[in-house]
């Protein structure tokens, strides 16, 4: 990473943590030791994994609704705790959850209105398939209604949530837990990083991995993000001497990083990237320490450069980054984040200075916009386009723009699985059974047999 100072527009951002009665206070963080942010966060609302008495429960909380809260909007339909969740980026009502049983919940929350409690039948949506807690949600950024969900039986599954169906299934990505998932540009390809310490680009549509190697080498996990139009993967991990560390790899070819691995420093805490393809702003932030640091991703293929460094002395627990199209562009906050603390959600805005008031075209080109380039179908049959775009200059119908616009969703309830119904079918199913327990106890076998084989080998 280069020391160099030189020109740039974001040179000299810097961070500035809202006030009290801006912040929202009163939070109940979920206890779970899933390794997850928590949170997420779109134009309307906060959605944050939410400690419960039994069960899995997500808080909901209007981003107007500042300051002490009180009576906070509960989605209690999972039977476990709800380990990841995600807004769809074109549909500001549309929530997915993932749970520790197994499934994943689709939910229509209204913009207004909200009631206290939504229960298991208040779901819009639900999705099964996995059979073991699921791990990670990510809606994709350019098809209208499509998610991919992770789960610790090393599967990754694209469904179509309005249709309630599995399109893709990739099984066995993995060895041992996948810990972060992240889709590319354009919505075609997925990044992936486990415990096993592999990194992987996987195809979901023709369902297999397309590319794995050796990711970081230390045994605290690891996370990953694509610097959006620059086509490249940044992951950040852990050194086998427990150094904090980032590389930077081309998916065409990931052999061996592009750049890194670059230690960083020798904080425990795992690190959470976020990256504004807008700007070209990279932003860490590490769990149990207050600190962010950003950076600026160059022309230059895989050159950063640092530009400062967010220092507060609460620790983080959870972090989520607001969409483009939600930033407050007459204070010139390129990015801002919202970071989970013991008891409160605190927003975070970074700022270039500018002493003009005029619109500052030069450092909001067009982002991202909640209009989604292809529909589920076609993602499904091949199609690959860009996100569509939208301007950020304030207008007569700038507040309009902030606002969701009442969008379609038409969920197609698919039947829940019933079980045999009568002996024969009983029968019958236990005959599959019989034989599938047979088939593993023999995979087994081959598997000691070449552990064996390569132990001796190795001697």
């Amino acid at each position: 990473m280069s020391k160099f100072v030189r020109t740039s527009k974001y040179r000299h951002v810097f961070g500035k943590a809202s006030r009290n009665e801006d912040s929202y206070l009163g939070v109940k963080l979920t206890k779970n030791a899933w390794d997850s942010n928590y949170i997420k966060v779109n134009p309307q609302a906060i959605a944050m994994c939410w400690e419960t008495g039994g069960g899995g429960a997500v808080g909901i909380i209007p981003l107007s609704k500042t300051g002490r809260l009180s009576g906070v909007t509960l989605l209690s339909g999972h039977k476990g705790p709800v380990l990841d969740l995600d807004w769809n980026p074109f549909n500001d009502s549309i929530l997915a959850t993932a749970s520790e049983d197994c499934l994943i919940k689709i939910w229509n929350v209204p913009t207004s209105g909200l009631k206290d409690t939504y229960t298991a039948d208040d779901a819009v949506q639900t999705l099964r398939g996995h059979t073991r807690k699921v791990g990670t949600a990510n809606f994709n950024p350019v098809a209208n209604n499509v998610l991919a969900t992770s789960a610790t039986d090393y599967s990754i599954r694209i469904w179509d949530i309005e249709k309630g169906e599995e399109k893709f299934n990739v099984p066995a990505v993995a060895s041992e837990i996948i810990q972060s998932v992240a889709w590319n540009f354009n919505g075609s390809l997925l990044a992936q990083v486990s415990k096993d310490k592999k990194f992987r680009i996987i195809d979901p549509r023709s369902q297999k991995v397309a590319q794995e190697t050796t990711g970081h080498e230390g045994t605290k996990g690891a996370r990953l993000t694509w610097l959006g139009k620059k086509e490249l993967v940044f992951t950040v991990g852990f050194s086998k001497s427990s150094q904090r560390q980032f590389s930077i790899w081309d998916p065409k070819d990931i052999s061996k990083p592009l750049v890194g691995p670059t230690n960083i420093d020798s904080s425990a805490g795992m690190l959470m990237p976020f990256f504004d393809n807008d700007t070209n702003n990279l932003f860490l932030a590490g769990k149990g320490d207050g600190n962010i640091r950003y950076y600026e991703v160059t022309d230059d293929k895989g050159i950063i450069y640092q530009n400062g460094e967010y220092k507060s002395n609460t620790p983080t627990k959870g972090m989520a980054s607001l969409p483009k199209r939600g930033v407050d562009v007459n204070n010139n906050e390129i990015v801002r984040l919202y970071k989970v603390a013991d008891d409160y959600i605190e927003p975070v805005s970074f700022l270039v200075p500018r002493k003009s008031d005029m619109f500052a075209d030069d450092i909001f080109p067009d982002c991202a916009s909640d209009e989604p380039a292809l529909a589920a179908e076609e993602w499904a049959e091949g199609a690959d386009a860009e996100p569509k775009t939208m301007s950020l200059a304030p207008s007569g119908d700038a507040v309009a723009k902030k606002e969701s616009k009442v969008k379609e969703f038409n969920p197609q309830q698919q039947q829940a699985p019933t079980g045999p119904a009568t002996e024969a079918e009983l029968r019958e199913e236990y005959e599959k059974l019989k034989k599938r327990v047979a088939y593993l106890e023999a995979e087994l076998v081959k598997r000691d047999a070449r552990i064996k084989e390569l132990e001796s080998g190795s001697s």
